[in-house]
């Protein structure tokens, strides 16, 4: 293990004294947890993001597709056949 040294505020080292106190842990290994379990949520969304997010994607499938099927198809028929002409070419060697 590291020794490592923080500044904290007298809240805060109170929270932690009482939290340790109540599990019976010393105070490091509740510092540990406590770092852990916020490792776990941070890549997570909050409840208020999750919402803002899902209001997005609901106003998003409400607006008209910005594209017809047709053409949409025809974009798709245009792409395939220049990748397939693409994979065909004779690849060129790169020089060193």
């Amino acid at each position: 293990m590291v020794k490592v040294t923080f500044t904290l505020d007298d809240a805060t080292v109170a929270t932690l004294r009482r939290s340790a106190e109540r599990v019976g842990k010393p105070q490091s290994a509740v510092v540990r947890e406590a770092i852990a379990d916020y490792a776990d949520r941070i890549g997570r969304l909050s409840p208020h993001e999750q919402t803002r997010m899902l209001q997005v994607i609901d106003t998003l499938m409400v607006q008209p597709a910005a594209a017809s099927a047709g053409s949409v198809d025809a974009e798709l028929r245009a792409l395939r056949a220049s990748r397939r002409a693409a994979s065909r070419e004779p690849r060129r060697r790169r020089r060193p």
